[in-house]
């Protein structure tokens, strides 16, 4: 049995492992790299493998980091079936979309310059386009529900369990048999956070001998959640006073229906100004939001009771869902008085940077952000005190007050990681990955009864 790593190895992004045993060659995750161009440049680099060979991906959850790539995949040949939960499979559909329309607007963009400056030889395909994502749909096959174990094929054996991340997302725990050698192997998926809105907390994991963990927040915790609401709630209010908007960069899947959520309490409690009006920007959060509606069964208790009272939590007087490009383009005329979420969550592409543009010099407005902003990001820059930042090939001085607002993130602090790594009890092997290398190293000082490796990108490990 192999194990190697082609994604995610000593990074954040592009989460992608390859598991051998026998003659089957299993995938854990295909995600896209997100960040600056030299970062996303590897999406155009080799897998690391021969996609013709993979017979089966394991999807942990649909952000795109992990199911990104996954039309690349198709259309380097992959010809295998992809499982995972029936909520990710239908959240990966709209994701794959989107970023095939991004990558296609992209390559077109590019290329009008490079025919204006007379490149004609120089012109650029996008990493796939839409017919790759369609495509890509046929090969989703058995989805899993969660807890029940599955036969994936001879001597290997898949179980979904809620990591409480986003809706639908799973840690997936394999059960191995080769040559009369059995072996367990537990990988994490991104754990969420305990005590959150609308889906469960994470599950308890079961004994493993090897773990593949994410360490996204390995080195520290999050704020806690009551004190981030009353945050978000006294920004928007200093905000109003002054007369601007509250510019929120939102992740379409989780955080923005998270959101909603906490923004409906506040109405309903009176603790937002009067007559506010929030303004979903996202085609993409919008649908993720129908498809929430159609998943009950990740909902927790709290979630569960609004929804049998027929109380949609992700509707109230004041919000306005926009669609169309024409819709976006009005919210210009805004002056204050608004909440704008848009995506994408670190800046890096979608409808949030025209947003910011017309925004985030004027001092009476704000930014908030509300989850993790990777290197090289136009979200991190502006988080870490840039005091002009590029858009659009345009510098814009920052002079809206800028809010880092911690408790609402979708990933587990590291108390959280710690608790669930000790419920797994004594392993082998502990691989470490979905981090930076300062949180990893951080991390791996706490755990002291394990063989804990940080593999490079390409490593492979006998198991």
């Amino acid at each position: 049995m192999k194990l190697s790593f082609h994604g995610a190895a000593q990074g954040v992004t592009g989460s992608c492992h390859l598991l051998e045993v026998g003659d089957q060659r299993i995938l854990i995750d295909c995600g896209l790299f997100q960040g600056g161009r030299e970062i996303e440049e590897e999406n155009h680099s080799s897998f690391g493998f021969d996609p013709a060979t993979i017979n089966f991906v394991l999807l942990t959850h649909a952000h795109l980091d992990h199911c990104g790539r996954l039309p690349l995949l198709v259309k380097q040949g992959f010809r295998g079936e992809i499982i995972t939960t029936s909520a990710t499979l239908e959240l990966s559909r709209v994701i794959m979309l989107d970023s095939a329309g991004l990558n296609e607007q992209e390559a077109q963009w590019k290329n009008r310059k490079l025919l204006r400056a007379g490149h004609t030889d120089d012109l650029i395909e996008p990493l796939y386009n839409t017919q790759d994502a369609l495509h890509t749909l046929d090969y989703f096959g058995r989805t899993s529900q969660y807890h029940q174990s599955i036969q994936i094929a001879k001597g290997i054996r898949a179980t979904f369990i809620d990591a409480g991340h986003i809706l639908g997302s799973a840690s997936i725990f394999l059960e191995l048999e080769e040559h009369g050698k059995t072996l367990s192997v537990l990988f994490s998926g991104d754990l969420g956070c305990k005590g959150h809105a609308i889906i469960c907390d994470p599950a308890k994991p079961p004994q493993a001998d090897v773990v593949v963990m994410e360490t996204t927040y390995g080195d520290r915790q999050h704020k806690e959640l009551l004190p981030s609401i009353n945050e978000l709630f006294n920004a928007i209010h200093d905000t109003f006073k002054k007369g601007g908007n509250v510019i929120i960069p939102t992740f379409a899947l989780e955080r923005a229906q998270e959101l909603l959520y906490y923004l409906k309490q506040g109405k309903q409690q009176d603790q937002l100004p009067t007559g506010t009006r929030v303004f979903l920007d996202s085609p993409m959060a919008i649908s993720a939001t129908e498809i929430f509606n159609r998943h009950p069964e990740c909902y927790d208790d709290e979630a569960r009771a609004f929804f049998q009272g027929k109380n949609d939590p992700f509707n109230f007087p004041g919000l306005h869902f926009i669609r169309e490009t024409s819709e976006s383009m009005a919210l210009n005329n805004i002056a204050g008085g608004a909440i704008i979420m848009a995506g994408s969550g670190m800046c890096t592409g979608g409808r949030i940077r025209h947003h910011l543009k017309r925004n985030i010099w004027r001092p009476e407005c704000s930014i908030v952000f509300v989850g993790y902003a990777a290197p090289n990001t136009l979200a991190r820059r502006i988080v870490d005190g840039a005091k002009t930042v590029r858009i659009f090939s345009e510098d814009y001085a920052v002079k809206a007050s800028i809010y880092t607002i911690g408790g609402f993130s979708a990933h587990a602090g590291q108390n959280e990681l710690l608790d669930w790594y000790h419920a797994i009890g004594s392993h082998r092997q502990t691989f470490l990955v979905h981090g930076e290398i300062k949180s990893m190293q951080a991390f791996s000082q706490l755990l002291d009864n394990s063989n804990v490796i940080m593999p490079d990108m390409h490593a492979v490990y006998e198991l």
